[in-house]
């Protein structure tokens, strides 16, 4: 009896692990990160470098220390009392790559919401789809996706704002175009099997180059060094006749600095909307030379996509959720028939070049160069085209005098973007500075040729009817401070000025001249505060400001009406949070009001090209609650979730409509709303990983995500909606070792495994007919019940 309560007391006793992190020469390394394996603790070291672990049940762990520019530890622990484990850590014989995107990252104690995926995150969560589909259980990310199925046209939007808001970057070099600022997933297919880690920012978050953040940030690193030789081979095959095939190899350290890595990828899917084909290639080359104290580094990104398009959405999905209108058209017989050729072409180069180099112990440079060759088209078939709005003379045959005719016709982009980044950073102590920035310029041609029509008359195959010009340069500069006050608080400062010169010139696709140039310069700064409330508590507050200017497609709609030309947005963006970890869960809260003055929000309706129609509204505001958390229910059961509350609102928001009377003459009015909810804002959605690991070599993960409905114009109408959805995956995975494979891992994934009938996204409008307000609205139907299953060999 006596022996069942020693042990029963010896189970649930409680012990703490604490140390100190130097290196060789017995300094101490301040931020050092640690993590208790097994549990959900994590610290970072104070300005002493010590660092502590309570409330740590008996039992036996391995600690993980890592700090930039030294090897990593793993030190095994058996803890049966309060342990005292001092860690040395050894400079690393080549330099960390950690250090490319370091300037434009947030740290363990930069206050603002962050979330960070590794490579082992990504590869968890990846069943083919396209990068928002590998982010979407993120904290407040929505996904959607044309073709139904998360591979082609997929986007995401993080608390509600749409990609254009989005900056993205790949290892600190701006990714959004430079015109209409958003990231084009599609001409990166497989992009995320090059990919070794991913940080999120959301609100304005950390300084970087490229685009504004008026919404989040999301930065990536590509292949990191691999000391090792390897090669990896992957096959995927589901629903819709997908597949997808890469072959992945790197040589491992050659005569201790030289590294090669490559990758191959080809994929295909009919998707689940009809004509929504996906005809996908692209490679990965990274050649890199190290040194203790330097490294030099190239990198290759080639996509290459061939897409049906699918871009208008479907105006009656309970009727054929499968219907795509895009190529539809009616014969001289009146035969209606599809125009199989009506599709999206784009091939895309990325060149990238780092130098980085340590001056001392405590001092790094970075150095990038890159350049982005882009060229492309889509296809259309158009009925019934006027001669006139293409420039040309009436056909005459005969006594006849056409003035319309059937024609196919391509719409070009050739494209360059090049420039520069620098970074210089400096990490001693209980300070850390970086001063950092870039230089880029964009030069995009876009023009549009007639390859045929029914009734050509003298114009030549090929006929050019409009040509103009886009020239973006994007000048930022960026300084940033860490500074470790005292043992619990640090705080947070970060400036920065950008200037933008935007200029069009030419004739766009209705003839009418494009000519307009604009100049923006912007200033952004950023502070907040970290403090350790206790060994597992931390909490932080933020305030930061961002600008951001007109895309070019809204420029486009004002062409012609000075009056009209849209003004750029600022945002005034606050974050509280509060994080708290123990041995078997981990919380996290926090709070944002994100307030706009001129924020661009979409209409509700589309361009010709798939756009959304911006306006300017003066006065609006985000506001939300979001919660992440993670528990270990079982020793082999985990569950990790969030979800996010918000209001979305637009103050005094006036609805602009056209108004027919009863002999159809249309006029346009106004008509005052008040407050109503920013278009595409759910105020609920959450996503949640039940995983379940029987055995050490087999998990099965239930993963859930739920959307909130989301309105589609600002009027809050519930005629023009997203209706809210909640989708079940099951993914289960087989992971084994072999002698002659280092590692082999099948998966099976069922997605939507309820089979639930929704959309996750649409666009429509609405018009008053006598008095009577009328709505037309498309939406993007997603696939039922549908799996993928994959097998990777590692060697």
């Amino acid at each position: 009896m006596l022996f069942m309560q020693c042990l029963f007391v010896y189970s649930f006793a409680q012990f703490s692990v604490s140390g100190v992190v130097t290196n060789e020469s017995g300094e101490e390394l301040v931020g050092a990160n640690l993590v208790l394996s097994g549990t959900y603790k994590g610290t970072s070291t104070d300005v002493g470098g010590a660092y502590k672990f309570e409330n740590v049940k008996a039992g036996n762990y391995t600690l993980r220390v890592s700090y930039m520019g030294y090897e990593a530890q793993r030190v095994n622990l058996n803890v049966t009392k309060n342990v005292v484990k001092n860690v040395v850590l050894v400079p690393l014989d080549i330099l960390a790559e950690e250090v490319i995107v370091s300037a434009t990252r947030a740290g363990a104690k930069t206050p603002v919401a962050v979330t960070d995926l590794s490579r082992e995150d990504i590869e968890a969560q990846s069943a083919g789809q396209d990068i928002p589909y590998l982010l979407g259980l993120s904290p407040s990310v929505v996904t959607s996706s044309e073709a139904g199925t998360g591979i082609g046209y997929s986007a995401l939007r993080i608390r509600g704002t749409d990609p254009t808001r989005i900056n993205v970057t790949v290892n600190g070099i701006p990714l959004n175009d430079s015109e209409s600022q958003g990231a084009f997933w599609v001409n990166m297919p497989d992009f995320a099997s090059s990919v070794d880690n991913v940080q999120i920012q959301r609100g304005v978050g950390t300084s970087t180059n490229g685009a504004a953040a008026f919404g989040a940030t999301i930065n990536f690193q590509t292949e990191t060094f691999n000391g090792e030789p390897y090669a990896e081979v992957q096959s995927l095959v589901g629903s819709f006749g997908t597949n997808k095939n890469s072959v992945k190899a790197g040589t491992g350290l050659i005569d201790g600095k030289f590294t090669v890595d490559a990758r191959y990828s080809k994929l295909n899917s009919d998707g689940y909307v009809d004509y929504a084909f996906v005809d996908h290639e692209s490679y990965f080359i990274s050649v890199a030379y190290y040194t203790e104290k330097s490294i030099i580094k190239a990198n290759i990104i080639s996509g290459n996509q061939h897409t049906g398009i699918s871009w208008w959405g479907n105006p009656n999905p309970e009727e054929d959720r499968r219907y795509n209108p895009a190529g539809e058209y009616t014969d001289e017989f009146g035969n209606k028939r599809y125009y199989k050729d009506q599709t999206d072409n784009y091939f895309q180069d990325h060149y990238q070049v780092f130098y980085s180099s340590q001056l001392n112990p405590f001092t790094n440079i970075n150095l990038g160069l890159h350049y982005t060759d882009g060229e492309g088209y889509y296809e259309q078939y158009k009925e019934d085209e006027s001669y006139a709005d293409y420039g040309l003379e009436n056909v005459v045959i005969g006594d006849q005098t056409l003035e319309q005719t059937d024609l196919i016709r391509r719409k070009w982009l050739d494209n360059d973007f090049y420039g520069a980044t620098f970074s210089l950073n400096y990490n001693r102590n209980n300070l850390n500075a970086s001063l950092g920035g870039a230089w880029n310029k964009y030069d995009g041609d876009h023009f549009g040729r007639i390859i045929w029509m029914r009734n050509a008359g003298n114009t030549e195959k090929g006929h050019e009817w409009y040509f103009n010009v886009g020239e973006k340069t994007d000048f930022n500069v960026f300084g940033k401070l860490n500074c470790q006050l005292t043992k619990q608080l640090n705080v947070y400062g970060d400036l920065q000025y950008r200037r933008i010169n935007y200029e069009m010139r030419g004739q766009d696709d209705d003839l009418l001249a494009l000519d307009q140039t604009h100049e923006y310069d912007f200033f952004n700064p950023k502070m907040g505060l970290f403090y350790e409330l206790a060994q597992n508590q931390e909490a932080y507050f933020s305030f930061g400001i961002g600008h951001r200017e007109p895309t070019r497609t809204i420029f486009k709609e004002a062409k012609g009406d000075p009056s009209s030309t849209p003004r750029s947005e600022s945002l005034y963006d606050y974050e509280l949070g509060y994080k708290y970890s123990s041995t078997k869960a981990a919380f996290g809260v926090n709070l944002y009001y994100m307030y706009y003055h001129d924020q661009l929000v979409p209409t509700g309706e589309k361009n010709n090209v798939g756009s959304s129609i911006m306006t300017n509204v003066d006065k609006s505001y985000r506001a939300g609650v979001e919660f992440v958390g993670g528990v270990k229910v079982l020793p082999n059961l985990n569950w990790d979730f969030n979800f996010t509350l918000s209001s979305n609102k637009i103050k005094d928001y006036i609805e602009y409509a056209t108004y027919y009377d009863a002999e159809g003459v249309a006029s346009e009015g106004s008509k005052y709303l008040g407050t109503t909810n920013i278009a595409y804002s759910p105020e609920t959605m959450g996503s949640s990983i039940l995983a379940y690991e029987p055995a050490k070599i087999l998990k099965f993960s239930l993963i859930t995500k739920y959307v909130g409905k989301q309105y589609f114009d600002n009027t809050s109408s519930e005629d023009r909606k997203i209706d809210a959805y909640f989708v079940n995956n099951l993914r289960g995975d087989l992971t084994l070792k072999e002698s002659f494979f280092s590692k082999i891992n099948l998966f099976v994934q069922v997605n939507n495994l309820l089979d639930e009938e929704y959309s996750n996204n649409g666009y429509g409008g609405n018009w008053y007919q006598e008095g009577v307000e009328k709505t037309w609205a498309y939406y993007y139907p997603q696939a039922g019940i549908n799996f993928m299953t994959g097998l990777t060999l590692t060697f």
